[in-house]
């Protein structure tokens, strides 16, 4: 918990992951694994087992809902681009961070426009939408000029405050959960494998991928000898969805169509012969870094499961038993055989 709180502190919207592959690379750097960085910038991370002849491929990612200056406007304030999918209003009132292209960073809030009700009668009703919604930035700046000689200018990215909180009731709410949480189970794996000196059945990769909220980022650096590759990513939770913030959520269906039936029985005998606590679902509005790898082209076996995560691309929130109960089916899923085709 306390890594995943670590991990959502680091700003890493799509474009600007630099800073936070940097401190997972030093993190694991003396666990003894073979480390490379891919030329997207994400880190690949292999464990080799007994059977190097075919291979498994795990992927998190790091990179996070986020935003881009778009124009600096006459009045001081900056209209924003948005970087993955989600709704200004999620958005709106959260304080933010400016990121220059000389590295230095100013804060501000992301607001409407027609924010006071005491000025703008229709502050309420307004849409927000990418003409409304602006940043005001915390230095003494009038017009575009005086932002400009900041050194703010288009292009910059600007991430929002995570707001990270771990509750004595066992949950942990902050922005960017998606996908840090699982990143976070997929480091806390590979530490266990490596504590437990675990030689496992079969070369696991583990992919750090840092452009899932753009959708690309787990379809490219997989080794051709990888039969099995599931992403490890969020639960989306509301009506109609079994998923909870309590158990393993093992996705059999999201936008791109099912995924592969024989690896989420497999799962799911798993999670039962393990006591662990598991729910199956269909994401309608989804899509994953193993669904992105199957559009590219590759002939593998796909799956996807992850925590619940309540409130998704915005007020994110999950308990620890749902953390546990995805580290518990993971441990158990790298350790087992594979599917027979």
């Amino acid at each position: 918990m306390a890594l995943i709180k670590e991990l959502t502190e680091i700003p890493s919207p799509s474009g600007d992951t630099e800073k936070i592959i940097k401190f997972i690379e030093n993190l694991i750097r003396d666990w003894g694994y073979e480390i490379k960085r891919t030329r997207k910038g994400g880190l690949l991370i292999s464990a080799r087992g007994s059977d190097d002849t075919r291979h498994r491929f795990l992927t998190g990612h790091v990179d996070t809902l986020g935003a881009m200056v778009k124009e600096v406007k006459s009045n001081g304030r900056l209209k924003l681009s948005r970087i993955g999918g989600f709704n200004w209003n999620s958005a709106e009132g959260e304080y933010c961070e400016i990121h220059t292209s000389t590295g230095k960073v100013y804060t501000g809030t992301i607001l409407m426009h027609q924010t006071s009700v005491h000025v703008y009668k229709n502050a309420g009703e307004a849409k927000r939408d990418d003409d409304n919604i602006e940043v005001r930035i915390d230095e003494k700046v009038e017009n575009e000029k005086e932002v400009r000689e900041l050194g703010i200018e288009v292009g910059d990215f600007v991430s929002f405050d995570p707001r990270p909180v771990i509750t004595e009731s066992g949950f942990i709410k902050s922005r960017h959960l998606d996908d840090k949480a699982s990143v976070a189970i997929l480091l806390r794996l590979l530490k266990q494998i490596k504590d437990e000196h675990i030689t496992l059945p079969y070369t696991t990769h583990v992919l750090i991928s840092n452009n899932e909220e753009i959708g690309y980022g787990g379809n490219s650096n997989i080794p051709e000898e990888t039969v099995e590759y599931i992403a490890v990513d969020m639960g989306a939770l509301g009506d109609g969805q079994s998923s909870d913030e309590y158990t393993v959520s093992i996705c059999a269906k999201d936008s791109s169509g099912p995924y592969h039936y024989g690896l989420r029985r497999h799962l799911i005998d798993l999670a039962k012969e393990n006591g662990i606590a598991y729910k199956v679902d269909i994401y309608p509005y989804y899509g994953s870094d193993a669904s992105a790898a199957i559009s590219a082209g590759h002939d593998i076996i796909h799956g996807l499961l992850g925590p619940g995560i309540e409130s998704s691309h915005a007020f994110e929130r999950t308990h620890e038993t749902s953390i546990l109960n995805t580290e518990k089916l993971l441990y158990a899923y790298v350790q087992s055989k594979m599917v027979t085709l």
